[in-house]
């Protein structure tokens, strides 16, 4: 995964963003002649951002990985800002088998009274990433939507393998739904949500909810309330197959096979059963699952596997919005402030969760 980050390493100060207000037709001419795959085109913004970490650095996946981990933060921070946000508190609580799990609280300015709220999980490939990567979109997601937005610092590998991260999803989950009151939370309007590793887990707590509230009565006001929507960003949904996206995409294109490569090794202690829905939640069953706003990336080796799970759901009869932001790449959803295409897409996620939880 080519680093945004070393490519704004030669650009710092802001001077990126402003290459990206230029006008269109020169921002085409620098990104060089249209690339066009399966009747999709590179949308000119990503092409000249693909084109300049080319003339960069190694890539994250080539270096160690508390190494990655800087050039990561770094990078969707640069290409993040800082948007305004009402409030920002962090705090820690108890996780399990003793952990301590950090979560930090967005409020939007002017909100008043109980509110509906997102629990979020960051991408990263469950070794990357952190509350502090993803703090842009979290900001630009509270204020835009009118939620509060509670990220999680999920364990990470390989220090921590499958199923920590899990484990601890499930319990920022059920923390944040048991104290919503007290919170400022209304309960009934929680939203699951996250990007690519992130909407992994995201996906996988909105399964294990629904299976125990139908354990538990399923409706009717007995047991305890599943999320009210899920806000799925090209999340990973499967382990098990290599859908053609993966190869027709996982070179070029930002995400590459070496880094999800990378991922899986360090992740996975290599004797899991691939198909064990904690890992893919495209093979687990999703019956009953919270309405879903379900969003890819066309030039995305994610692409496959993000639609497949929408389909799914739709299938089972599940409320599914899917949108394929066709001439984006994989990591958009961290480009807040940077050029237009990223952010327009990314009020389309806001504005649908907004929806989703009104």
């Amino acid at each position: 995964m080519a680093s945004v980050g070393a490519v704004i390493g030669t650009v710092r100060g802001g001077v990126a963003r402003g290459v990206m207000r230029l006008p269109a037709p020169l921002l085409r001419a620098a990104g060089g002649a249209p690339v066009v795959v399966d009747g999709k085109r590179l949308d000119h913004e990503m092409q000249l951002l693909l084109r300049l970490a080319r003339l960069e650095g190694p890539a994250v996946e080539e270096v160690s990985v508390s190494r990655g981990r800087r050039i990561l933060r770094s990078s969707t921070q640069m290409v993040g800002g800082t948007p305004t946000i009402g409030a920002v508190t962090d705090r820690v609580i108890d996780g399990p088998g003793g952990s301590r799990l950090g979560l930090r609280f967005y409020t939007p300015r002017d909100l008043a009274g109980a509110s509906p709220a997102l629990v979020f999980f960051h991408g990263g490939g469950w070794i990357y990433g952190d509350l502090d990567s993803h703090d842009a979109l979290c900001r630009f997601l509270a204020e835009a939507a009118q939620v509060r937005v509670v990220a999680v610092d999920y364990r990470l590998a390989p220090e921590a393998q499958f199923p920590a991260a899990v484990d601890d999803a499930w319990a920022a989950w059920e923390w944040v739904r048991d104290r919503a009151s007290g919170l400022g939370i209304d309960p009934a309007r929680i939203a699951v949500g996250g990007d690519s590793a992130g909407g992994n887990l995201a996906a996988v707590v909105a399964q294990r909810a629904a299976r125990e509230q139908g354990q538990n009565g399923n409706g009717g006001g007995s047991g305890n309330p599943q999320p009210a929507f899920q806000l799925l960003i090209y999340p990973a949904t499967d382990f098990a197959e290599r859908s053609p996206s993966r190869h027709t995409f996982g070179e070029g294109f930002y995400l590459t096979t070496g880094f999800m490569d990378k991922a899986e090794e360090n992740y996975l202690a290599g004797d899991e059963d691939r198909t064990d829905p904690r890992l893919s939640p495209l093979h687990g069953d999703v019956s009953g699952v919270a309405p879903a706003y379900l969003v890819t990336a066309g030039f995305d080796p994610l692409l496959d596997e993000g639609r497949a799970y929408a389909e799914k759901m739709q299938s089972a009869g599940v409320p599914v919005e899917y949108r394929c932001e066709e001439g984006l790449i994989h990591g958009f959803a961290n480009m807040v402030s940077f050029g237009r295409s990223a952010p327009a897409a990314i009020a389309r996620i806001a504005a649908a969760l907004h929806r989703g939880l009104s």
